[in-house]
């Protein structure tokens, strides 16, 4: 049995080098790259801030990401074995990433280097700030003294109840990046609405479409107060998080308001603000906002 384990996500997690730190976990960032040629890692050699600013500069960019390599992983997998620490590796979900593979081919060549390694892989099915969320758990799950297996298990029970309700801008950046086939009935040329998008368990679908920013902030609230609603969640027993991209102060107004349509089941500082990192805005583009939920494990 594992007692001791390290927990490592890669950069889809949304987590600021400094987040990272503060909590003790590994992480593996993407690349990103506005000319499809020279790729940078997310936060290392690209900021979050100079990302969103070259998006919002120049309407025509529409930048690239790719995953970490076996290497990258590798190396991360190396420097826990070597301290004597079990792995928990948790990934974007693989319909949207190739992420994990990298993670699995790394972990093979860990084993062989390593017979005795412990490493998990855990694809998260979900992304960004939600997987974030998931990690969190993960992390309650280890400082709250829970084995190695026990932690796996209990994360892979958990994470099918993970949910992002969100809206973007327009969906320029969406048809770019290739996702806007997977939201049918949304037609490719009305890509001036605003849509509301589900994602859950690793897929996104079409919640509605609206004309207009504020309507669609309120039916990104509508859908979560219903999945509470249909559901019979109790959210003392949920975590949430709000997720943005370049606009904060909305962020804040946006949390003010989900708040308030909770009726007090829960309150602002319950509801950290999140910002949408550069792995997933390739997607969305500069103004994504959204929130989201998923169960907390019982430690």
């Amino acid at each position: 049995m594992v007692n001791k384990y390290r927990i490592i996500s890669d950069g889809s997690c949304d987590f600021s080098p400094e987040q990272a730190k503060e909590m003790n976990v590994g992480l593996v960032p993407f690349y990103v790259s506005f000319d499809g040629e020279t790729y940078k890692k997310e936060h290392i050699e690209q900021s979050v801030d100079d990302f969103y600013n070259a998006m919002l500069d120049d309407a025509s960019v529409f930048p690239k990401s790719s995953t970490p390599t076996v290497n990258d992983y590798y190396e991360a997998f190396e420097e826990a074995v070597k301290a004597g620490e079990g792995v928990i590796c948790i990934c974007i979900t693989q319909k949207f990433s190739a992420s994990i593979q990298s993670a699995t081919i790394a972990r093979g060549m860990i084993l062989d280097d390593y017979p005795d390694a412990q490493i998990a892989l855990i694809d998260s099915t979900v992304n960004t700030v939600l997987q974030g969320l998931f990690v969190l758990q993960a992390v309650a799950l280890r400082d709250g003294g829970v084995d190695f297996k026990r932690a796996v298990e209990t994360l892979e029970l958990i994470k099918g109840t993970g949910r992002i309700f969100f809206t973007l801008a327009s969906m320029d950046y969406l048809r770019k990046g290739g996702r806007i086939g997977k939201l049918k009935g949304i037609a490719a040329s009305l890509l001036r609405i605003q849509p509301i998008i589900t994602l859950m368990r690793g897929e996104i679908h079409n919640s509605g479409i609206t004309r207009s920013r504020h309507q669609a902030k309120d039916k990104t609230i509508a859908l979560l107060l219903n999945h509470v609603r249909e559901n019979g969640l109790d959210l003392n027993d949920y975590a949430l998080a709000v997720g943005y991209g370049s606009d904060y102060e909305e962020a804040v107004r946006f949390r003010e308001a989900l708040v308030a349509a909770l009726n007090g089941a829960i309150t602002v500082e319950d509801i950290p603000i999140r910002r949408i990192g550069a792995t997933i805005a390739v997607h969305t583009g500069p103004r994504p906002l959204g929130v989201g939920i998923i169960k907390k494990p019982v430690i």
